[in-house]
């Protein structure tokens, strides 16, 4: 059969795009809801701007900042949307600016004291900072099981050291702001084998693990996969919980 030589985590670059999931349109129209106004978000560490946009579906007008100049370059553009480059620690914006402030799957790698003394600077009367993440994806029982033996024992330890942050939903961080509850939003897919595994070849860890010639873990971990999936053209569904730590800036 193919799927036994075939190569799973050789997706090539263009597997990021096609197969990194993407937030839920209600998450951007709760953090509308708590805001002050919507007047004007701001997504910080925004990457290429797919939650960006989301957002502008639900403000007047949003500002997405990455310190890289690549990711803005490859930003697809939105009427409501303006990109630049700038690093967290230095928004490079006005004061008393912004109504809502994200970073998505971003916080775990900015200098957080420096950038909750920048998102106060910008920030709005009354504006929320939000911090969200997707956590470890669940699988069907059938599948469950050896994933997460997968994604803790055999490829965790490849991981870099911020991603236990992402894996506490940011529980572990400090958070000084009026903290509201989060409501319960999950990412939901109907992926086929293929897909599942073509999202997990993006994971920085799988790259570490391949430059390590760990490769035989990968090619275990997929065959296993493919073997309890059944027909790997049908379609599972693949949940990922959002975590957030949204407060008022008061």
């Amino acid at each position: 059969m193919a799927s036994e030589t075939r190569n799973w985590f050789d997706q090539g670059g263009s597997a990021y795009a096609r197969y990194r999931p993407d937030y839920p349109p209600e998450l951007a129209t709760h953090l509308a809801g708590i805001a002050p106004s919507r007047r004007l978000a701001l997504d910080v560490g925004c990457g290429n701007g797919q939650f960006t946009r989301q957002l502008a579906e639900a403000f007047d007008t949003v500002i997405g900042l990455d310190p890289s100049a690549e990711q803005i370059a490859h930003a697809e553009p939105h009427p409501r949307v303006t990109y630049g480059v700038a690093p967290a620690e230095n928004l490079g914006l006005e004061d008393q600016h912004a109504d809502l402030i994200t970073a998505a799957q971003a916080a775990h790698w900015f200098d957080l004291p420096r950038f909750y003394a920048e998102a106060r600077r910008v920030a709005a009367p009354g504006a929320v900072l939000a911090l969200l993440s997707y956590g470890v994806m669940q699988l069907d029982p059938d599948l469950d099981a050896r994933f997460q033996h997968f994604y803790t024992a055999q490829i965790g330890p490849y991981w870099p050291p911020e991603r236990r942050l992402v894996d506490e939903g940011y529980r572990g961080i400090d958070f000084p702001f009026r903290e509201l509850p989060p409501p319960r939003i999950d990412i939901v897919r109907e992926w086929s084998a293929e897909a599942l595994l073509g999202y997990i070849s993006t994971w920085s860890a799988v790259r570490n693990a391949r430059e390590a010639g760990k490769e035989a873990i990968l090619e275990s971990f997929s065959q296993d996969l493919l073997a309890l999936w059944g027909d790997p053209a049908a379609p599972r569904t693949i949940r990922w919980p959002i975590a957030m730590r949204a407060g008022i800036m008061d």
